[in-house]
């Protein structure tokens, strides 16, 4: 089962700052200790300089993250607000019928709501439902608020 892990890095930021990226610890965290056996796809890891790159190599990355969203079993996107690359990987996630699983409180959004599987409002209801969950598909197998 391979989980891509898609979220905020640079929001609306105008220079070469980045959120906090700790969210992707905690998902990657929680994932593991329920089911070990999940690949986390976590661009962030992969790439943590990637602030840094050039034109042609930060263009290169972006369309392999793409295809990597694309091709897991499910996304997990983190919007605790608006992100140009996150909608990205949920929109090629949502066309390859790759399920999202998306943590927001921007519930009303129109790319949030037509292409999310299932919708946490915080990423301790997230926490909360993997602690729970009988399997990986089922993060995103109600298409609700929670």
């Amino acid at each position: 089962m391979h989980v891509f892990i898609g979220g905020v890095m640079q929001a609306s930021n105008a220079g070469k700052g980045i959120m906090d990226q700790g969210y992707r610890r905690q998902i990657t965290d929680v994932l593991l200790a329920r089911w070990p056996e999940v690949e986390v796809l976590d661009p962030f890891a992969m790439h943590p300089q990637s602030i840094e790159y050039d034109d042609a190599a930060a263009a290169a990355t972006l369309f392999a993250m793409l295809d990597l969203a694309a091709g897991a079993d499910l996304v997990i996107a983190y919007v605790p607000t608006a992100s140009m690359g996150t909608a990205l990987e949920m929109y090629v996630a949502h066309r390859a019928g790759v399920p999202v699983a998306t943590i927001s409180p921007l519930e009303t959004n129109w790319v949030v709501r037509a292409l999310s599987s299932r919708v946490f409002r915080d990423l301790e209801s997230f926490c909360a439902c993997v602690r729970t969950a009988g399997s990986v598909a089922e993060l995103a197998s109600v298409a609700t608020v929670n």
